[in-house]
């Protein structure tokens, strides 16, 4: 039996009927056809499925989208609203962190978190960040190489928004 339930996504609101037992994966692509997040092992072992849930990375597979009211769930959609991509996008695409994309949904907001949280991180700091997204392609040199990337960004934005 179906249940009405009403979720923030990406700022919006959103009333959805689904079953009990259905995933936020399930329900942010096949419900609000949000197909920026990834399913893949169905399991919570790979990060494809990774979203921000109040601003901390959650594997949607694992979480039952009736347990998400009351939370502001961020997808990969709702990092570059109208399209503009932000530093973290940018460095993904310019240092070539981007080779298949199964992963790279999860990768970058895994990353935001991190970088949300400090913006200078360490490289073991972005690795740690990232230990929940497994990726075939990179090796995760180029993944690290854009989080730093972005980090550098992101500081000296920072820094000259301070100088003025």
């Amino acid at each position: 039996m179906k249940m009405l339930i009403e979720l923030c996504v990406n700022g919006d609101s959103y009333e959805v009927a689904v079953e009990p037992q259905t995933t936020l994966a399930e329900c942010l692509r096949e419900h609000l056809g949000l197909t920026g997040t990834k399913e893949a092992c169905g399991t919570g072992e790979c990060g494809s499925c990774t979203v921000l849930a109040d601003s901390r990375p959650i594997v949607s597979c694992l979480v039952l989208a009736a347990d998400c009211q009351g939370m502001e769930i961020t997808t990969i959609e709702g990092l570059a609203p109208k399209g503009v991509l932000t530093a973290l996008q940018e460095e993904f695409v310019k240092r070539g962190a981007v080779q298949c994309g199964f992963c790279t949904p999860g990768m970058i907001l895994s990353s935001a978190a991190l970088l949300k949280e400090t913006s200078t991180p360490t490289d073991a700091k972005i690795r740690k960040a990232l230990e929940g997204n497994l990726c075939r392609c990179t090796g995760y040199n180029k993944i690290i190489e854009a989080v730093r990337g972005a980090a550098e960004r992101l500081s000296g934005e920072r820094d000259g928004e301070a100088g003025q």
